[in-house]
């Protein structure tokens, strides 16, 4: 082609200078620029998937900066020349060039990327391809894991990443409990979550529909980067962010109906009454003295109770209904590009009990460039409900009490002040709570309301060296509210004016991040350096009232001001800290990964001598598969070997508690003289300082098959010290409680973690295989000074064994007659039908020493398993998760089986008799003079598990429509199957004691939902 200097050049020096000669060499140059600006070419991009159009497509002409973007509908319009090459990019799916030539009009159809190397991810504080990582990583497969309706993103995770344990109950906007490679401390093991680059403790206020990616920082080579915050593991969220293109409108609405998948065998009225009338027959034979049967049971009393058996799970458990609806709406341009969501959650509750939860929030994300300077921010409002169930005494649930409840008392009774049914003492004899009535007469809520702000602006100094000033503002206010009426359930359960209450408590919390981030990034040849330096300021005020107001009348105001008696409590404490932060990655020729973190941590937490740690890590990876001295076949896509160690930090420890505080008002009593002096009232260790955990991590990653087929495997062992637990103390230091909290344990954390995958996205039938294993074993390694073990409920900690391993007597049959019962060791009560237990020390006697261990509290292994496949329009998946190798103290069982006045389990009616000696179930006895339910292995179960966490088959809607850009109705099913033999309604139940673990005591089920949803994209 003749440029155009060339041919202003013919013009003015080769051809002869008349008008109409330079008027033609004119024309000809005005045809040859609009030559060089090309032509206008059109057309659509589609999804090879699903044929939809896709939105927010860059077309770039090769070798320049001119680019468009597709449409809401997946039109473009751009200027190009014939000879130009257009390139077609979106995330997720494989580039592709096309030569102009002749065409004005080419439509493209672009395929997945189903290379998940090329894949970007999030890590601290910047990002990395994952072909480049060398720390545990593990990227969540956010397709699959949104398919679980949750109010809680901590709630997806369970079963996606190897080396993740989730544990969760059906209570509406109840805790989600999740570790990360096991439990590092005995004072908190939660992980850190990171939303947008904003730290936060829990992400329970933010909804999980506005997620796009999830990664879990599991190592210290991953992790160190934040230090004091990243002992217990990182999850790292991304939300949605704004694109360039016209403005996209989405909407979702998911209505799901909730149920207990499964019921205890309790007895029914008859069952009840025959149980507990032979515990009562036992009793006095045993004592000697004449029966007595309670009235109520008793069929020769007037009082017997006949016209009332209530079936408490039919009357207590309903069909509850969650529901989450929401609209999205993105677009913009390169200055300023939008993405602003609001969501809606609902669940009521199964228990038929006004508790349930209640979510609004909104989000707003903006993003944008001018040149060099690049600028966003984040907006984000909850607004939350829970109302809240009740526990009369601690660990006493609602679930609890519906299975508890005895089948003679009535679920209503006017007679009563509130209008519930409750126990008699001398008709029945039970203290039995009416959980319907007592979780409708108190009114116990908690609102919360939550704003979180953040304004970042980065400029790139010079080419590769950007800074970056990011400022967060997280506040939190809270109001919670419990009333407690007047009211008459029963026996022991009657609440009178005196003790009527209404106790409130309001605060806000205000967190701030101020960070300044410098990088730089530059490419010499095959060397590619990444650097990251930063300085960071936090701070976390809390300011939180306590009112209580005692004395009530019925049906008056729930307000302090009509309260008899008022008192009120104030508190506030404010927390700093400052970090200084670095990073260098290093990689030579993409074969050789290096990478270096640390960070420095100081907090007012600590006195000034401890205030401050360092925390760094080191990583290397090896991409064997780029080497050009090694020939593999060609199947073999990708080879890597990857390690690391490292140091992080855990400062999970209450204010000011280096500080031992003191009463200088305090007497004694000398020869009948009051005395002024002083005493301590808390014992605190001034040398108190952070836990630290050292992490070694080695792994390898294998491709296969263009990577369609993908493997890793690796190894970590985690090592944490100086865990702070409470040490005795000597009562002449006059500190209550009598010990002090100090820098007096460790423990180790070990195991392996496997993942493979498979896709085949070559055919019109496409599918997508995909499994994970991780095992872990803990182990603890020194408790205190003198290694004195920690007992907990069932459990016992000692050096040498894993935290809270289940730790109890050892039954091993009934005793048939008296003269089994003495040529035993001694049993204080013991009679024929009780059960015997094993002498472990052989002494002659059983007592508390002959309690041994039962197994472990904490699951020896997880695993998930993620099948998904579509064809045409239809699309189907369904994800299995399990773990096992634990064993569970089932003490919902034991409360059924101790044959005293609360239900019994029908496993209770094959007890013993002089007449039933086949049996392993002792007889009842009122009192229990034996023990029987002491804790035993009786009461033990495994904790092995395989769920049908969730099935989902979906019909993509093919519309022509331009409104109507793309619509999916769906039918999805959670909880849908359990294979275990565990007796009570979930082995997957909440229990998070760290050292009272694996501790059933009427944990709250998951439920089995059934949802129907659609999406529509505008």
């Amino acid at each position: 082609m003749i440029t155009n200097q060339q041919l202003i050049f013919y013009c003015n020096f080769l051809l002869p200078k008349k008008d109409w000669i330079i008027a033609t060499c004119m024309l000809l140059f005005s045809v040859n620029q609009m030559s060089a600006q090309g032509k206008t070419i059109n057309g659509v991009v589609t999804s090879a998937q699903d044929n939809l159009p896709l939105p927010g497509v860059n077309i770039i002409i090769k070798g320049t900066k001119t680019v468009a973007t597709t449409g809401f509908d997946g039109e473009y319009s751009i200027k190009a020349s014939s000879n130009d090459v257009l390139i077609y990019s979106f995330i997720g799916f494989q580039n592709k060039e096309i030569a102009v030539g002749n065409q004005t009009k080419i439509d493209v159809t672009l395929s997945e990327d189903t290379n998940k190397l090329n894949e970007v991810v999030v890590i601290g504080y910047g990002t990395q391809k994952k072909s480049d990582l060398t720390g545990s990583v593990s990227v969540v497969n956010m397709e699959s894991a949104k398919k679980t309706v949750t109010y809680d993103a901590a709630k997806m995770l369970q079963g996606q990443v190897p080396g993740v344990t989730v544990q969760s109950s059906g209570e509406p906007g109840g805790f989600v409990n999740i570790k990360i490679r096991g439990i590092t401390s005995f004072t908190n093991n939660n992980p850190l979550f990171i939303i947008d680059g904003i730290m936060v403790d829990a992400p329970y206020d933010f909804a999980p529909g506005e997620i796009e990616s999830m990664q879990v920082l599991k190592d210290a080579s991953s992790a160190a980067i934040y230090g004091v915050r990243g002992a217990n593991g990182v999850v790292i969220i991304t939300t949605k962010k704004g694109k360039e293109g016209r403005m996209d409108v989405k909407f979702k609405s998911i209505v799901g109906l909730q149920t207990v998948p499964k019921k205890w065998d309790v007895t029914d009225r008859v069952g009840y009454q025959k149980i507990t009338s032979e515990a009562e027959r036992n009793r006095d034979l045993r004592a000697g003295v004449p029966v007595s049967i309670a009235p109520g049971n008793d069929p020769s009393s007037p009082s017997y109770i006949s016209n009332v058996d209530t079936d408490w799970q039919k009357e207590a458990l309903q069909t509850g209904v969650v529901q989450n609806q929401a609209l999205t709406f993105t677009g913009g341009a390169e200055s300023l590009a939008y993405s602003f969501n609001v969501d809606y959650f609902k669940n009521t509750s199964y228990v038929r009990t006004p508790q349930d939860y209640e979510r609004l929030s909104t989000n707003l994300n903006l993003n944008g460039k001018k040149g060099k300077f690049k600028y966003g921010a984040k907006i984000g409002y909850t607004q939350s409900d829970k109302e809240i169930f009740n526990e009369y005494n601690a660990g006493q649930t609602v679930i609890s009490d519906i299975l508890g409840a005895v089948p003679t008392m009535p679920v209503y009774d006017s007679n009563r002040l509130g209008g519930y049914g409750g126990t008699d003492n001398l008709t029945q004899r039970a203290i039995s709570m009416n959980p319907i009535g007592y979780n409708n007469l108190i009114k116990n809520s908690g609102k919360r309301n939550r704003f979180l702000g953040d304004v970042w602006a980065e400029l790139e100094i010079v080419k590769g060296l950007k800074y970056k000033l990011d400022v967060s503002y997280d506040r939190t206010d809270w109001e919670n509210r419990k009333f407690i009426p007047p009211s008459d359930l029963g026996w022991y359960y009657i609440t009178t004016n005196d003790e009527a209450s209404l106790d409130i408590s309001t605060g806000n919390e205000l967190r701030t991040f101020l960070n300044n981030l410098l990088t730089y990034e530059v490419t010499l040849g095959k060397h590619k350096i990444d650097a990251l330096a930063g300085w960071i300021q936090e701070r976390r005020d809390n300011h939180s009232i306590t009112t209580r107001g005692v004395g009530f009348e019925p049906g008056e105001i729930s307000m302090l001001q009509y309260a008899d008696s008022r008192n009120a409590s104030e508190y506030k404490f404010t927390i700093t800290g400052i970090s200084y932060i670095s990073r260098l990655n290093y990689s030579f020729d993409d074969k050789y990964l290096l990478q270096a973190n640390f960070r420095q941590d100081k907090t007012s937490l600590f006195s000034k001598i401890n205030n401050s740690a360092n925390f760094y890590s080191f990583s290397g990876g090896w991409r064997i598969s780029n080497e050009k001295f090694i020939h593999l076949p060609s199947w073999v896509s990708n080879i890597k070997l990857r390690g690391g160690y490292g140091t992080i930090g855990n400062n999970t420890i209450p204010q000011y508690f280096f500080a031992t505080t003191v009463n200088s008002f305090a007497g004694y009593d000398f020869n009948n003289e009051l005395a002024p002096g002083t005493t301590v009232v808390s014992a605190l260790d001034p040398n108190v300082h952070w836990e630290k955990t050292s992490s070694t991590n080695v792994g390898i990653e294998l491709g296969f098959l263009d990577n369609d087929l993908q493997f890793t495997a690796e190894y970590f062992l985690k090592k944490s010290d100086d865990l702070l637990l409470g040490v005795p103390l000597p009562y002449s230091t006059g500190a209550f409680p009598s010990n002090v909290t100090t820098n007096a344990g460790a423990m180790k954390n070990s195991g392996v973690e496997f993942t493979a995958s498979y896709s085949n996205h070559h055919h019109k039938f496409k599918y997508d295989i995909s499994a994970n294993l991780g095992t872990l074993k803990n182990e603890i390694t020194k408790i205190g000074v003198n290694g004195n073990p920690i007992y907990g409920a069932v459990s016992k900690t000692e050096v040498g064994r894993s935290a809270g391993e289940l730790f109890a007597w050892e039954a091993i049959g009934i005793f048939q007659n008296a003269a089994e019962v003495a040529s035993s060791p001694t049993q204080t009560g013991a009679a024929p039908g009780d059960i015997k237990f094993k002498d472990v020390n052989g002494d002659g006697i059983i007592t508390d020493a002959d309690r041994t261990f039962q197994g472990v509290a904490i699951p020896k292994y997880g695993f998930g398993l993620n099948f998904s496949a579509s064809y045409s329009n239809f699309d189907f998946s369904m994800f299995w998760q399990g773990s096992g190798g634990n064993k569970v103290f089932n003490a919902m069982y034991r409360n059924l089986m101790i044959g005293q006045y609360t239900n019994h389990h029908t496993d209770e009616l094959n007890y013993w008799t002089p007449t039933n000696t086949n049996t392993n179930v002792p007889a009842p006895v009122i009192g229990d003079p034996n023990g029987n339910a002491r804790d035993s292995n009786r009461f033990i179960e495994s904790g092995d598990y395989v769920k049908l966490q969730t099935m989902e088959i979906g019909y993509n809607i093919p519309f022509k429509d331009k409104f109507i850009q793309k619509a999916k109705v769906y039918l999805n099913g959670q909880n849908l199957l359990t294979i275990s033999k565990y007796k009570g309604y979930d082995p997957d139940f909440n229990s998070d004691g760290l050292i009272s673990r694996g501790y059933d005591a009427g944990s709250f089920p998951n439920p089995r939902t059934i949802s129907l949803g659609v999406e529509v994209s505008f």
